[in-house]
């Protein structure tokens, strides 16, 4: 078993003290705006990779734009750089503010983040129902119609959620238009199959999976809202898993990770994450 080693989450900034005082002259004191001076104290901490972002507000502002408009406005508004946010959900599993927005069909947050500075690309487009976009973006590059987005979701699945969504006959229409055009090409739908296990052979990998000692050094297999296997952090929801020919597993749209499970008198022992440069095994709890 093999475990990384974590930096700690946090740091302080500055430290008060003796050396914290004698590092500031006396006359910025005397001149310095009272109000525009902060002394850090023992719980006043910053993000240790600062002056990057803090992780926890990226992820929340991602995790948002799936399906709260509200809450977006309210993180974006103070901070119009997060309209840009991207998160890795695992294995690089990489998505944009925008790229949640554009799967799930959410045009009223797609456009407010757009208008903060968010960069919309193809997948963005076909959600949107931009015919001559879509179309011209494929023809000046051949091929790209078979990029997955986010999760593996495929670009005829971004139009499919846009016509959902779409309000009156001309965006309708626009979506529909779009729609056929990328079935002519007979490969923007490319995905994975979910499979066709049944709900007894599921049930045999559910379960907490431990790699180390420590609280968190362990993965939960569940079942998410359609049905399939997922793996996620301990106790925690996460991404899809696909079985392949080969009875590994491939994760959420990733290409270069496979997820085995270890079986012993038909019982599930453990799990293997194969990724390029890791292997880690992880036992059954």
């Amino acid at each position: 078993m093999l475990k990384s080693q974590r930096p700690a989450q946090r740091r302080l900034f500055l430290k008060t003290g003796l050396l914290g005082v004698i590092s500031v002259s006396i006359p910025q004191l005397i001149t310095a705006n009272p109000s525009h001076i902060t002394i850090p104290t023992a719980n006043n901490e910053v993000f240790h990779r600062y002056p990057s972002i803090d992780d926890e507000i990226v992820a929340e502002v991602v995790g948002a734009s799936h399906f709260k408009l509200e809450r977006v406005m309210q993180l974006v508004n103070k901070r119009p750089e997060l309209s840009r946010a991207t998160w890795d959900w695992a294995f690089g599993d990489w998505e944009t503010a925008l790229g949640a927005a554009s799967h799930t069909g959410r045009r009223d947050i797609a456009k407010f983040l757009i208008e903060k500075g968010a960069r919309p690309d193809l997948f963005t487009f076909a959600m949107l129902g931009h015919y001559k976009a879509v179309k011209s973006m494929i023809e000046a590059s051949p091929g790209i119609q078979r990029i997955q987005g986010p999760h593996g979701i495929n670009l005829l699945q971004h139009a499919e959620a846009g016509l959902r969504t779409a309000e009156g006959d001309k965006q309708k229409e626009q979506s529909r238009q779009l729609i056929d055009y990328l079935q002519s090409l007979g490969d923007a739908d490319i995905s994975l199959s979910p499979g066709n296990m049944s709900a007894e052979e599921k049930k045999a990998y559910l379960g907490d999976y431990r790699y180390g000692p420590g609280a968190n050094d362990g993965l939960s297999v569940k079942l998410n809202m359609r049905d399939m296997l997922s793996l996620g952090k301990l106790g925690k929801s996460g991404g899809a898993l696909y079985p392949l020919d080969d009875g590994s597993f491939a994760y959420n749209g990733t290409s270069s990770v496979r997820i085995s499970f270890q079986l012993e008198d038909d019982k599930v022992t453990g799990l293997t994450i194969h990724e390029p440069d890791l292997v880690l095994r992880a036992n059954k709890a």
